[in-house]
């Protein structure tokens, strides 16, 4: 029999998904007298707030009871890591969607409607809507910049050969979930609550939750069964509906359930952050990077939550696959009056790593090179030319040879070729072509983060019961865990049932993100049922007279000597032997340290690695384009299961592209999201894919560090492989345009932002000859 990891096993919950019968917190039966809570939002983005007349919410049909920050008992503030995410806002609003106050009424309805009679007079203040506006102003920032240097940029820049400057605008991202923000709050007795959430961060939840009731956390626990999604954003920012139900519950002593409207959460929730890229590059004739300084300057929106992570994370990325002798990186971290922007998967990686691939895309124009050239010259390599710009020694390097076999496999060079002759003869419809590879750290960058407890429960029937930190939100992560409980036990993974996780089971767990949820979970599962399996050894060594060492469980059996018993048989045994079959396990990532004042150390674990080859096609009328061919190969180390990873490598490749392609938030001269529901925010379709979709695993791959089993993380790495089909708009794009004209196109780049920048080098083009006749 082959052992349960490495196998293409299925999610736990697949049938349960595609039958429906798959329980979401609203599937959940609902207890008696349940009310349902809706909020009341500011209408301005940024202003003081003169009175806050609730009279007639309080008088609606339905409506049981009202409360506001006065009716907080403890904190009025669910900031993550810093103070300044009020529940409710106090005295002054700081962005439109900010929740005033909280409804609890019999319906849902009833709820909504009452929220829409609340009379409030403000006195607007001016917002900081844009983050030119809030580089302008040293007051707008949510944390101090910082600075990470090696070298000498300046000196290395003024040497070159050959010199760039240039801007970049990358927007933000929505989550778009299929199940929205959500929880359920229960009152108990003497001041217990539980919280059935849907959040990757139920330890958080659950301390953040005490801190406003003002009670211990061992009063309040958080418990999540499974997620209709996440992304980043449900680690910090379910605290939101979290709260209000709890302190509704509390006050009513009846249950409540807050359910976000789709409108109301996009308005409300932070996204993924917008950046602005400055960049000034030198470079010799063959395209090689002497010396870069880049100032990335990242939107927070109104309050810190997690962006220091964030940009923290775009600094350390911003190297990607690139040996960066001479480099500085300037952060600033820009308040504005927009909803308070979060974690998003890659958790500011994207950004960096857009940052470097523009400048390498435009080295190339200028040089007047394939892309993909000027990138393999800048490659790290493997003994030399291999330590980051925060002093971390890239010893795991495999982005030569996995990029020398996408090349080949995806015949690269010859469609290169095909599509600059296909460009000649054709006017209006261009095509493009792009390889961008990928390097990502994986680990929390926050070090106390990269921990993880689990507890396992063995029967005597043989069934294992196991429950661990980690949050399930369609990603897999279940199964992997219980693949390696398997494994370690020697049995098949059906007789392993994976529980709700609860901080009443492992208490002071890390959010599930960051890529390491397996990394993580797994690790401490397996040390648990280690833990277990050793006394089972010392069990059968005692009954059949071998060393405890030369016990094999294996096959759903325990083999002892010339001995064999089902596993089952064993586990009994040890029961009536007075032997404890429960256990729990730990794990905390080694190695790793970084020092934030100088910004050096090894924030990594390892690096996961990937390229991907995206084909496209342009309209030059109308800007809009289509996918023809995606080519992707990924490294997953030694995979715990090819089928759930490979499934992680497709969607982060699509959600990655539809982040620069066709996802625009837009927010108003006031400061008001108009992008707040499917109508005006599009995610990719189906129709949106390239018909010919080629996604492989790299089956050279193989983890140097002592991850479980040796795999490598995949939950965040691919999402990077969807710039390649920026990278390739945008080669399609300049083929409108004379040879060595570069195009500019921030991102997103919709077919309006395509449109203008063909437009424009149509523009420089003619204007080319005028210009020359002139100097004449």
């Amino acid at each position: 029999m082959t052992g349960p990891v490495g196998a293409s096993i299925p999610h736990d919950s697949a049938r349960l998904h595609v039958s429906g019968e798959a329980l979401y917190i609203d599937d959940l039966p609902e207890p008696r007298g349940l009310l349902h809570a809706a909020m009341g939002l500011s209408s301005e983005a940024h202003a003081r707030i003169l009175s806050l007349d609730l009279t007639a919410v309080r008088a609606a049909p339905g409506v049981l009871t009202v409360i506001t920050a006065e009716d907080v008992p403890g904190i009025n503030d669910i900031g993550p890591i810093f103070p300044g995410d009020p529940i409710f806002a106090e005295r002054i609003t700081t962005y439109h969607g900010q929740v005033l106050f909280a409804v609890a009424a019999r319906t849902r309805a009833e709820a909504r409607a009452a929220t829409a009679l609340a009379r409030v007079t403000y006195d607007p203040l001016p917002p900081v809507l844009t983050l030119d506006e809030a580089l302008a102003r040293e007051d707008a920032r949510v944390a101090p910049s910082r600075l990470m240097k090696r070298g000498e940029p300046e000196a290395a820049i003024a040497r070159s050969p050959q010199r760039l400057r240039g801007t970049l605008y990358v927007g933000g991202q929505d989550h778009f979930y299929l199940e929205g923000q959500i929880a359920v709050a229960h009152p108990g007795e003497q001041g217990d609550m539980l919280i059935q959430s849907s959040t990757q961060n139920p330890s958080e939840l659950q301390h953040l939750v005490a801190h406003a009731l003002h009670v211990p956390d061992h009063s309040v626990t958080c418990e999540t069964r499974r997620m209709g999604g996440g992304f980043g954003g449900k680690e910090s920012q379910a605290a939101i509906p979290a709260a209000i139900a709890a302190l509704l519950a509390a006050k009513t002593g009846r249950a409540v359930k807050c359910r976000m409207d789709r409108d109301d959460d996009m308005i409300i929730t932070g996204k993924r952050h917008p950046f602005r890229i400055d960049y000034d590059v030198g470079f010799d004739d063959q395209g090689v990077i002497g010396g870069i300084h880049f100032m990335l300057a990242g939107d927070c929106g109104h309050s810190a939550d997690l962006s220091t992570g964030v940009n923290d994370r775009a600094m350390m990325h911003a190297d990607n696959c690139y040996f960066l002798e001479n480099v500085s990186i300037l952060s600033h971290r820009c308040r504005t009056n927009t909803t308070s922007h979060t974690a998003f998967r890659g958790f500011g990686g994207p950004q960096g790593i857009m940052a470097i691939e523009h400048v390498l895309d435009e080295i190339a124009r200028h040089v007047k090179r394939d892309p993909l050239i000027i990138r393999q010259r800048n490659f790290y390599g493997s003994t030399t030319r291999n330590v980051t710009p925060y002093g971390m020694v890239v010893e795991d390097n495999i982005i030569a040879e996995l990029v020398d076999q996408l090349v080949r496999t995806s015949d690269y060079l010859a469609r290169r070729t095909a599509i600059a002759a296909f460009n000649m003869d054709s006017r209006w419809i261009k095509r493009g072509i792009a390889l961008v590879p990928v390097k990502f750290g994986i680990s929390f960058t926050a070090i106390h983060l990269n921990q993880a407890g689990a507890l396992i429960q063995l029967y005597t029937d043989g069934s294992v019961l196991l429950n661990h930190g980690g949050t399930e939100m369609g990603q897999g992560l279940f199964i992997k865990v219980a693949q390696v409980v398997a494994e370690e036990f020697g049995i098949t993974v059906d007789r392993v049932r994976v529980t709700a996780t609860s901080t009443a089971k492992v208490p002071n767990t890390s959010p599930t993100a960051a890529s390491a949820g397996t990394d993580l979970n797994a690790k401490a599962a397996q040390a648990a049922a280690h833990a277990i399996k050793q006394r089972l050894a010392h069990v059968a060594a005692e009954a059949f007279g071998v060393p405890a060492t030369a016990v094999i469980f294996a096959n759903g059996e325990v083999i002892a000597g010339r001995h064999r018993l089902p596993f089952a048989e064993i586990t009994k045994l040890a029961r009536m032997q007075r032997v404890s079959l429960s256990a729990t396990g730990f794990y905390a990532t080694p190695k790793i340290h970084f020092d934030a004042e100088t910004q050096t150390g090894r924030p990594f674990y390892y690096f996961a690695y990937g390229a991907a080859v995206a084909e496209v096609e342009v309209d030059g009328l109308t800007g809009e384009y289509r996918q023809r061919r995606v080519d992707i190969l990924h490294d997953c180390g030694k995979s715990l299961n090819p089928a759930i990873d490979l499934g992680q490598i497709e969607g982060g490749f699509v959600q990655g592209a539809g982040w620069l392609t066709s996802e625009e938030l837009f927010w108003d001269a006031k400061g008001r999201l108009r992008t707040h529901a499917p109508s005006t925010y599009k995610i990719p379709a189906i129709g949106d894919l390239a018909p010919v979709f080629r996604a492989r695993i790299y089956e050279a791959g193989r983890n140097r560090e002592n991850a479980i089993f040796r795999s490598k993380a995949v939950g965040e790495p691919p999402l990077n492989l969807g710039i390649s089909v920026f990278h390739a708009i945008k080669d399609a794009v300049a083929a409108f345009g004379d040879a060595g004209l570069s195009p500019h196109l921030d991102a997103p780049a919709t077919p309006e932002r395509v449109l203008l920048a063909i437009e424009h080098l149509r523009a420089a083009g003619r204007a080319a000859p005028i210009d020359a006749k002139a100097a004449e």
